[in-house]
């Protein structure tokens, strides 16, 4: 095999993991691969197997979510985040959709805000973050069954919501955020305004920012001060807007082609990752062969406002209507045929603009 094809299969590779995780593209060696997959941390997911209520899609779906479990840190990152390992939280406080069409010609995004009132199996309604640790906490026995039990009970969660099936699911603990962006060397953004609020600890200037560490993981973690007042709502456009930079900053030679860098990334995703145990990251790498960052869209689903009920405040979904926006997501409308004449491509959406 020429170096060449090598570097190219490998590029493929981990545009695989990331796209999971981070939708971020990186290759490796065919070693350092098969080492990195062996590695990986598997949970059993019996619902991507068995529907729990959504339809095959004829592409693929996978359900990326993320929490504040501490229980990995190093002494390192306990340090540098001025945090224990005590004090984080099971809920699944990051959660979307990543729809991949057959064809593996494009992604979407699509953010489940973590405050949505919906109808737990066997729960009640509640806000869709505590599905997970509902259950989670609900099982006895080893850490892997419980995680599995909190994984199952929210794929079935959004599959009712959403009327989609779950092909996969990958589990990141929100430190991945602090981990990739260390590993890259940073992420470019765009911000409209300056931003400095307490809560998170974000500290940014307007214009071009290049965050890594404790400001990546502010920029994606906060819920307050935003200029609209909508919190959660625009914490996922902030965290889809990373989601893209970062494939972006991941994709270029300068990640790809630096071996330190690239073991550096490879070490991060492995530290804060759980993907299902029939998941293959070589078969959907070769799926995503021709997937850039201009072709990665964010959307979330349809909500109406807040409501005050007794679990607090939450985000007034309705099944009906996100049922069918999923499905013009999985089957959009046909577009009419471009006139002729070559006119210039429009930047991604995500990024091109600055975000608040």
């Amino acid at each position: 095999m020429s170096g060449r094809t090598a570097g190219r299969r490998a590029l493929l590779t981990v545009c695989t993991l990331i796209s999971i995780v981070l939708l971020v593209l990186a290759g490796t060696y065919w070693w350092k691969f098969h080492q990195f997959k062996s590695n990986l941390d598997r949970v059993d997911i019996a619902s991507a197997q068995q529907s729990c209520g959504g339809s095959d899609s004829g592409g693929q779906n996978i359900l990326v979510v993320g929490n504040d479990d501490r229980n990995d840190m190093t002494d390192t990152e306990v340090k540098a985040l001025h945090t224990g390992r005590s004090g984080g939280s099971l809920n699944t406080d990051t959660m979307m959709i990543i729809h991949i069409p057959s064809d593996g010609s494009k992604a979407t995004l699509v953010s489940l805000p973590r405050d949505s009132y919906v109808q737990i199996p066997h729960h009640g309604k509640a806000k869709l973050n505590s599905a997970y640790p509902d259950a989670y906490t609900a099982t006895h026995g080893s850490l892997a069954a419980k995680r599995a039990a909190g994984a199952n009970l929210l794929v079935c969660t959004v599959e009712q919501l959403t009327g989609v099936h779950i092909d996969h699911y990958a589990q990141v603990d929100l430190l991945g955020f602090y981990r990739i962006s260390n590993a890259i060397g940073g992420v470019s953004v765009r911000m409209c305004a300056a931003v400095r609020e307490k809560n998170s600890g974000i500290h940014l200037h307007k214009g071009v920012n290049v965050i890594k560490g404790r400001q990546a993981l502010a920029f994606v973690r906060q819920r307050y001060n935003f200029p609209n007042g909508l919190g959660d709502l625009d914490r996922v456009k902030r965290q889809q807007y990373f989601l893209t930079a970062a494939f972006r900053k991941v994709a270029s030679a300068g990640t790809l082609l630096n071996p330190f860098k690239l073991q550096d990334l490879l070490t991060a995703v492995q530290s804060s990752l759980f993907v299902d145990s029939s998941l293959d990251p070589l078969s959907l790498g070769r799926e995503l062969e021709n997937l850039t960052a201009n072709n990665i869209s964010g959307k979330t689903i349809p909500t109406d406002g807040f409501a005050d009920t007794d679990v607090g405040s939450v985000v007034v979904v309705h099944p009906t209507a996100v049922r069918a926006f999923m499905a013009k997501v999985i089957n959009p409308p046909a577009r009419a045929p471009k006139k002729s004449g070559k006119k210039a491509k429009k930047p991604n959406p995500i990024d091109a603009k600055c975000i608040y």
